[in-house]
């Protein structure tokens, strides 16, 4: 017989929380989701419709507009847009039980610093492989992967780390720890400075800009460069290959358009800062070129103003 659930909240109800929070709400776990009110709205009288690979399901469960909506709450999934973080730490840092445990699902390898810099709060970093996006209010279409990676910086939390990664695993989420969470942060950053900003300024699907020679070599350009800053700040990255790994996510993600893309799309700001910006900026402070990133974060950031 399984344990009782946790009580889950998550702060940020747009794609990435609520297909997370969705899918632990249809395991069983009481799930309050706090977002925009014309998703919050339709959750509340409708349900969360997902749409995924595997099923399409409506699934009931709590949405609120505000904060206070977290007190309670023994496990928080934080995911604002990086852009929101400080802000967004601030404001929930008051309604959040002593208990409480934080995660950060968060594009960028510096959330977790600025979450603690900001309220105090010691957030557990937590990297996302997964393509979806909010396609009318309170439907969440999933098209590609969706797992985790948990880990922390300090290393002494494993058994913790362990029950977090469970509970995601029993709602269908893969979900590993790893020991390397910087390494694995910088990871996702990579794929994220390769996809991004070439998805939003192309409108092309992973699947086709991974295909064409001429956005496959930029991509491979933009990774060389921030494995070069990493690694001259003594990240440990991973025993792989890495310019084939980006390669590989877009063949596995073929009809993901990114979250920049998105952002975009809707006239809203992207998080370009958090990651070609991210790359160029740390560059600069260590003596590393970063051309290309440069040249992509300012294309997107043209973008941007223009929209």
């Amino acid at each position: 017989m399984n344990d009782p659930w946790p009580r889950i909240a998550v702060v940020g109800a747009g794609a990435v929380g609520c297909y997370f929070g969705g899918m632990l709400a249809r395991a069983g776990a009481p799930v309050t989701l706090v977002g925009r009110p014309t998703h919050v709205d339709t959750i509340n009288r409708a349900g969360l419709f997902l749409d995924t690979l595997r099923f399409q399901e409506r699934v009931s469960l709590a949405a609120a507009t505000e904060l206070p909506a977290v007190r309670q709450s023994d496990v928080v999934l934080f995911c604002v847009k990086t852009l929101d973080t400080e802000d967004a730490a601030k404001s929930l840092a008051p309604h959040l039980a002593a208990s409480a445990v934080v995660l950060s699902l968060q594009n960028g390898v510096d959330n977790v610093e600025r979450i603690r810099r900001a309220a105090a709060i010691e957030a557990i970093p937590t990297i996302v492989y997964v393509a979806a996006q909010m396609t009318a209010p309170g439907c969440v279409k999933h098209t590609g992967r969706g797992d985790l990676v948990l880990g922390d910086f300090g290393g002494q939390n494993e058994d913790r780390l362990e029950r977090l990664a469970a509970l995601f695993r029993r709602a269908g989420v893969p979900c590993v720890v790893s020991k390397n969470i910087q390494g694995e942060l910088w990871t996702k950053l990579i794929m994220n400075c390769a996809y991004n900003p070439i998805s939003a300024l192309s409108r092309a699907r992973y699947g086709a800009i991974v295909a064409d020679p001429g956005t496959r070599a930029v991509m491979k350009a933009a990774t060389e460069e921030a494995i070069a800053v990493g690694q001259a700040a003594g990240v440990r990255f991973p025993d792989v290959d890495l310019v084939e790994a980006v390669y590989r996510l877009g063949e596995a993600m073929a009809g993901a358009t990114s979250s920049t893309a998105q952002d975009l799309a809707r006239g809203k700001r992207t998080e370009i800062d958090s990651l070609n910006g991210y790359v160029a900026r740390r560059g600069a402070e260590l003596g590393v070129p970063t051309p290309v990133n440069q040249t992509l974060h300012a294309l997107v950031k043209r973008l941007e103003e223009a929209a």
